[in-house]
């Protein structure tokens, strides 16, 4: 089974300065797990390379044993360092999608048409997507066969409120992805701050947070099955 993970390409944290990027533990969790199931795996971003990874995600604090071990796992940080531009992906070679979050996702995959077009090309040829933590927003413009919202109907989660008020940027991303996959008719679900919370519905998966990452990528390959 071929699986093809999604990740940001920005690397500014609207105007406050700091870096942002994609969570490496929504990378190593679900790398890790889709692995273990025999997939093979392709990294695309939309600029292609080395994506921006968030620094926080590499702090002491934020490390897990899957982080720690894509760190040191030599070819991992080489598929990572030479990701493939997006717009180069052909839907057909692929079984699923896979995107991580971070913050980076909300500025520019959100409003990525190629992004956009791949998600909108899996649901219709019948291919699962999972999305985890802040990835979900990337939904933002997605459309379901007759026009309306992807999510409008579907059960979804995604990082919620207040986890985004515990990191304090609430006012600094451009739109919450609760409040976003709400408005677009979502049926959202969420357990406490930072607990494992994913669910399935149909084709689409989603993750609240870093800790449903790599559960997300588990439901991913039962979706397969």
């Amino acid at each position: 089974m071929n699986i093809l993970i999604v990740l940001t390409s920005h690397d500014q944290l609207g105007d406050t300065g700091a870096k942002t990027g994609f969570w490496l533990e929504e990378l190593a969790a679900p790398y890790y797990v889709l692995k273990a199931a025999g997939a093979d795996l392709t990294l695309a971003s939309p600029k292609g390379g080395q994506p921006p990874l968030d620094p926080k995600s590499a702090d002491e604090s934020a490390k897990t044993d899957d982080t720690r071990r894509f760190e040191a796992d030599a070819e991992a940080t080489a598929q990572l360092a030479h990701t493939v531009r997006l717009d180069s992906v052909k839907l057909a070679d692929f079984d699923a999608i896979f995107y991580p979050g971070g913050h980076g996702p909300l500025w520019d995959l959100a409003e990525d048409a190629t992004s956009r077009a791949l998600i909108e090309g899996a649901i219709a040829a019948g291919k699962p997507v999972a999305l985890v933590c802040h990835a979900p927003g990337v939904l933002r413009h997605v459309q379901a066969a007759d026009g309306s919202p992807l999510v409008s109907g579907t059960k979804v989660t995604g990082f919620t409120n207040t986890e985004e008020a515990a990191v304090g940027l609430t006012d600094v991303v451009p739109f919450l992805v609760e409040d976003m996959l709400t408005q677009n008719g979502g049926i959202f679900s969420k357990t406490g701050d930072w607990g494992v919370n994913v669910v399935r519905d149909g084709l689409l998966i989603t993750g609240q947070n870093p800790a449903s990452s790599g559960a997300a990528a588990t439901a991913l390959v039962e979706a397969l099955a």
